[in-house]
């Protein structure tokens, strides 16, 4: 019986420091968010849609605020896209001077505020990801774009919702 009442007390020690909810300490949904769209200063099309469109669907699953669509929110987040960047990280191993692998990298300038001005947030954001090369190249990076606008959505999320402002 000691070593049960020892194992669950372990057990539930490891969970102490656990959380339901948003860490920042508010309700959930208690305040609400609104998500103006991104503008581009880059060259590939629709890269500022693909971060807004992200970014409001990871505000919605993560749930500390509420999403605000029609009316002004009590946060307003704009930003405007920085650079798009394709870097090579790996290369054919049968000739060093082909790319095997690219980093996608977005960054963008992100401005959170709160309806009577008080900034929370501004800052530069990056989020990336990989694609493999293929014979369609533009198809493939087409592709990872979203990917790489997932990232740094949930990348702006995770500092709107923990309040590293």
């Amino acid at each position: 019986m000691k070593s049960l009442v020892l194992s669950m007390a372990v057990l539930t020690a490891g969970c102490a420091g656990y959380r339901v909810g948003p860490v920042s300490g508010q309700t959930a949904g208690a305040r609400s968010v609104q998500v103006n769209p991104f503008s581009s200063r880059v060259f590939e099309p629709r890269v500022g849609n693909a971060v807004t469109t992200s970014l409001r669907r990871q505000l919605q699953q993560e749930g500390t605020y509420r999403l605000n669509t029609h009316d002004a929110g009590d946060i307003v987040v704009s930003g405007t896209v920085l650079d798009y960047d394709r870097s090579e990280i790996s290369f054919d191993p049968e000739d060093t001077l082909t790319p095997r692998d690219y980093r996608l990298r977005i960054t963008a300038r992100v401005t959170a505020r709160e309806r009577n001005g008080r900034v929370l947030l501004d800052r530069d954001v990056v989020g990336h990801t990989t694609l493999r090369v293929t014979p369609d190249l533009a198809s493939t990076e087409r592709q990872a774009v979203p990917l790489a606008a997932e990232d740094l959505a949930r990348n702006i999320a995770s500092l709107l919702t923990e309040g590293e402002w």
